[in-house]
């Protein structure tokens, strides 16, 4: 199998990405997003993300398909929240286990090393041994878990705060 390739979201990844994310919404609690998106109900969501900044959209491409991203984005909107990135990954049941994961994060965190900001931070949906290990890899840890916060599939869910120092 080829090396993966890590590299800018453009506009031609656009339906790879919203198709991985649904398939995450549709079979996974992962996210407590709901309902599908479609693509033009996404554009809007893209345009957060620059190619370079603290704020980054990359993908990961593997024999010429796009079979994860990752992002850093807002933390929160005020402004003294500047200094802190929300960051996650989505990889493709065919590529999991793969390194994908690792590759994505290891140039997001490469990228964003020199904006200015002091620490990322990440949820994970408990359980999620995959997640979790892979957060605690890139130097992340627990700070707190949030007990039954999300409601999915007829049950509710816990999620583990992670937190990493930049």
């Amino acid at each position: 199998m080829s090396d993966v390739a890590i590299r800018n979201c453009g506009p031609g990844d656009y339906d790879a990405v919203v198709r991985i994310y649904n398939d995450y919404i549709e079979h996974s609690s992962a996210t407590f997003d709901l309902t599908p998106y479609s693509m033009g109900e996404r554009v809007p969501w893209f345009a957060q993300f620059a190619d370079e900044g603290p704020y980054q959209l990359l993908v990961a491409e593997l024999d010429g398909e796009v079979v994860g991203y990752c992002y850093s984005s807002t933390f929160n909107p005020r402004p003294a929240y500047d200094i802190s990135v929300e960051t996650t990954v989505y990889v493709t049941a065919d590529a999991a286990g793969q390194g994908v994961g690792s590759a994505l994060y290891d140039e997001l965190f490469r990228r964003i090393a020199d904006c200015g900001l002091h620490g990322a931070y990440a949820g994970v949906t408990l359980p999620n041994d995959a997640s979790v290990a892979l957060h605690e890899k890139f130097g992340f840890r627990r700070i707190g878990v949030e007990t039954e916060v999300g409601y999915k599939f007829d049950q509710y869910w816990d999620v583990a705060r992670y937190e990493r120092r930049l």
